[in-house]
């Protein structure tokens, strides 16, 4: 009976309708199931009634991280996704939310938020934590992934996708602590909060957004995570 209650909140969480507000990663491919049990999918419960879904990413047994513009009054996760085996799907509602205090939503700027979870998260071989970046360098060789629609569904997909992303040397970027890619390919607004997981396997990103510049061009914008280890620290600390 457990297990089947499992399976209609995953059917619930990843069967959604064009109406929700929801992105895609572009231009991706399926991820090799749980190959990434630091993933999270986040449903906020909002105001008007309608869903909206944002991606997290998990620190410890305790926390997880997200961008601070997936904020809502009542929040749910759901760890140790993909599609399958269904009984390792974890369904926990968050206690309280700590997006930055400078959190500016017209620039991405201080776009993170941490998540205190009501019970604690079981690892097991499909859940575990990522580390965090720790040099204020321009890494390489990154990837996002999440939950998003692909191209030619108005649906979420069911499994999870990944796909490569460059890092830029932006001005604009730096300047409001944030790192960037150019193009189409890659995250899209649904894939908010996800980690940008670089060279070492460490999450050094959070997927914020995008801007398009004056030719059009697609910027997409990852809240720099080694800017902001001090006030991730200390706000684990304090609760």
């Amino acid at each position: 009976m457990f297990i089947h209650c499992k399976l209609a909140i995953l059917i619930l969480v990843l069967s959604l309708d064009s109406q929700v507000h929801t992105g895609k990663i572009i231009g991706g491919h399926e991820a090799v199931p749980h190959s990434r049990p630091y993933m999270v999918l986040v449903k906020q419960h909002t105001t008007d009634g309608k869903p909206k879904y944002c991606g997290g990413f998990l620190l410890n047994e305790d926390f997880v991280m997200s961008a601070a513009h997936c904020q809502a009054k009542h929040i749910f996760v759901y760890i140790g996704a993909h599609r399958s085996p269904i009984e390792n799907i974890q369904p926990i509602p968050v206690d309280q939310t700590f997006p930055h205090k400078a959190f500016n939503a017209t620039s991405y700027k201080n776009d993170i938020m941490l998540l205190k979870l009501s019970s604690k998260a079981h690892f097991n071989k499909n859940v575990r934590p990522i580390a965090l970046g720790d040099h204020s360098g321009l890494p390489k060789a990154c990837i996002v992934s999440g939950w998003g629609r692909d191209n030619t569904s108005e649906f979420m997909s069911v499994v999870l996708k990944e796909v490569n992303v460059t890092l830029i040397d932006d001005i604009r970027c730096s300047m409001e602590n944030n790192y960037c890619s150019k193009g189409e390919t890659g995250p899209a607004e649904g894939d908010s909060g996800g980690p940008l997981v670089c060279e070492d396997e460490k999450a050094y990103g959070v997927i914020a957004g995008f801007f398009k510049t004056e030719t059009g061009l697609k910027t997409h914008v990852y809240t720099k995570i080694p800017d902001f280890k001090e006030w991730i620290e200390s706000t684990m600390k304090i609760v």
